[in-house]
């Protein structure tokens, strides 16, 4: 089974609306405005292994994401607040909600998605057409 990044317009406009600017859509237009920022984003806590065996990932592949850990990020809950309702999770401490990453600013999910993708070899062509990896 193949994992793809997909465009995350889709989720946010249909799962999380416009109605009005409350704090999930803060929390989303300030995760627009940093996945824009860098070819891979990864959204974390520091104090979490799975957040840190998904930047080791990276790091070890030789690609610079840039990595927000939200419980030192002033705007932290508000950010994972609305990552929680881009995946779909439930509950404001659901399991396995982070770290999230986002390549060539689309969402490729949370670690069970970069994993997958990582083993089924799709992850370094995601890396690669996002200018994050040259080999």
């Amino acid at each position: 089974m193949q994992y793809h990044a997909e465009s995350w317009g889709s989720y946010k406009m249909n799962n999380i609306g416009y109605g009005g600017m409350g704090m999930a859509d803060t929390g989303l237009l300030r995760i627009e405005s940093l996945v824009a920022e860098s070819a891979v984003v990864i959204f974390s806590v520091s104090t979490c292994c799975m957040c840190h065996a998904v930047k080791g990932l990276f790091r070890g592949m030789g690609v610079s994401p840039a990595v927000h850990e939200l419980d030192l990020h002033p705007y932290g809950g508000d950010i994972q607040r609305a990552l929680i309702r881009l995946l779909g999770c439930s509950g404001a401490s659901s399991p396995g909600a982070l770290p999230v990453v986002f390549i060539g600013g689309k969402l490729v999910g949370a670690m069970d998605r970069v994993m997958a993708s990582h083993i089924n070899g799709s992850l370094v062509p995601l890396l690669k057409d996002a200018g994050a990896l040259w080999l």
